[in-house]
Parts: C-alpha cells; structure tokens; sequence
C-alpha cells in the first residue's frame, strides 16, 4: 500500500503526489525512497567510471600520450560531478562533531582534493594534444616532476578514500566467522601484492621526489598493467579499510 498523505487543514488524501489546497505538492513515502535509491544508485555508477579512468591514466603505455590527456580531462570532470553530488559533505564541514574516524577522513579528503588541482595544473602545462594553449603555464621540468608525484599521491589517497567508505560494506558480507577470516587473508594477500609492485615499479621514486621521469615499459601486456595496477591501488584500499576497522574497533570498545 502507498503511504497516505493528509493535507492538515482540509483533511483531503494528497497521495501520489496530488496538489494540496495550497498550492504545494505532496510526493509519496515510496516515490521518495525511489528517487533516493536511484540517486545513491548513481553515485556508484559514478564512483565506479572514477576508479576505471583511474586504472587508465596510470596505463598511459597502452593509451598513449593524446588519450591520456583526454582521459584525464573527462576524470577531472567527473571528480567535479562526485563533488557535486556529495556536497552535503562541504555543507556540513563545520557543523556536528569532529569523531576520529571523520578527522581522518577529512584529511584524506582535502589532502586527495590538493594533489588533484596541483595534477591538473601541471598536466595541462604541458599538454601537447588536448589543451596546446595553456602549453608552458609553468616551467616544464617542475611541471614533469610535480605532475609525477602528485599523481601518483592522488592515486594512493584516492585509494584510501575508497577504503575509509568500503569498511563496513566489507564487514557486512559474512556472520561466518571462516567467510570472514577467508575474506580478509584474500584482501591482505590482494595488498601484500600490490605493495611489492609498488616497491618492483619505483613508485616511492615518483611519491618522494627522486625523480623526474617515469620508468614505463611499453613491452607489456595492456593486461597485465591493469592488472598491476589494480593491485596497486587495492594496497591503498587496503590501508583505508583497516584505518576504518581499527577505528570502529577503537569506538565500541571504548563505549563498553
């Protein structure tokens, strides 16, 4: 049965989203909880072409150096429609109590929202196929540089991001205790995994500074380097989910 509506001063059904007496609409229970579902429902559609363009910007051995850029032009764009859809988080910045696990989240955020503007700027400085124009914004070999390493910074906090709101999806898949254990010794080997391909491909190099140009091998499969990739990026998703655990541990055992 849909949810019934009653106008206070006429008394009459306003159901379905009829009119009231006044003038104002009156949406139904269920029709609201469609349009709330259908919105979360795009989020994570959203969410999931973020982290594929994601994967594809650091592959630019199999996209190349023109797709590359574009790719990085529609992500930018679709980091500024995540934003817009989660801007209750930016309203609410300075209201309600600060938890742990929100100051956490909070840092990552912005750390995450710095190191993408300072990848755009230097990206389109020296961008030779989407954007010739703004060619030589900033001086190229601080341009390379800095490009590399907050790419790669953007890469790994985004990670941590994506980890920090995956906690307790994960948490929520199993009451069987072998399901569990299972579960989180495949997510740790998932993570012993891509943290030694980040250590075998020099990302500590890009991370720290310690060079200008990165190592890339145009030998190898597509296959492969979206597979190293993944697993690169499930280290930082790793780090986020067990932050989020630790602290939900920290929570519960305090309130006892």
């Amino acid at each position: 049965m849909s949810a019934q509506v009653v106008h206070k001063k006429t008394g009459k059904n306003t159901a379905g989203g009829k009119t009231t007496a006044s003038g104002k609409k009156v949406v139904n229970a269920k029709s609201g909880k469609k349009a709330k579902k259908s919105h979360k429902g795009f989020k994570r559609f959203v969410d999931v072409i973020l982290v594929l363009l994601l994967l594809c910007l650091t592959a630019r051995q199999v996209s190349g150096e023109s797709l590359h850029e574009w790719i990085g032009i529609a992500m930018t764009a679709l980091l500024l429609l995540h934003h817009l859809l989660n801007i209750r988080w930016t309203g609410s910045f300075f209201k309600d109590r600060y938890t742990l696990y929100r100051i956490i989240l909070t840092v990552v955020n912005l750390a995450m929202l710095a190191a993408i503007v300072l990848t755009v700027l230097t990206g389109v400085s020296m961008s030779n196929y989407a954007l010739p124009s703004l060619y030589g914004l900033t001086e190229r070999a601080f341009a390379q540089q800095f490009h590399l390493s907050m790419s790669w910074w953007a890469f790994a906090l985004m990670g941590a991001h994506l980890g920090l709101h995956m906690a307790s999806i994960t948490s929520r898949l199993s009451n069987s205790y072998l399901v569990r254990r299972i579960v989180n010794y495949a997510l740790a080997l998932a993570a012993g995994t891509g943290l030694w391909l980040l250590i075998k491909n020099g990302i500590p190099d890009y991370l720290f500074f310690r060079t200008h140009f990165a190592s890339i091998d145009y030998s190898k499969p597509a296959l492969i380097v979206f597979a190293e990739n993944l697993a690169e990026l499930f280290f930082f998703v790793w780090i986020g989910i067990r932050v989020a655990r630790l602290l939900l541990f920290y929570r519960t055992k305090k309130k006892k």
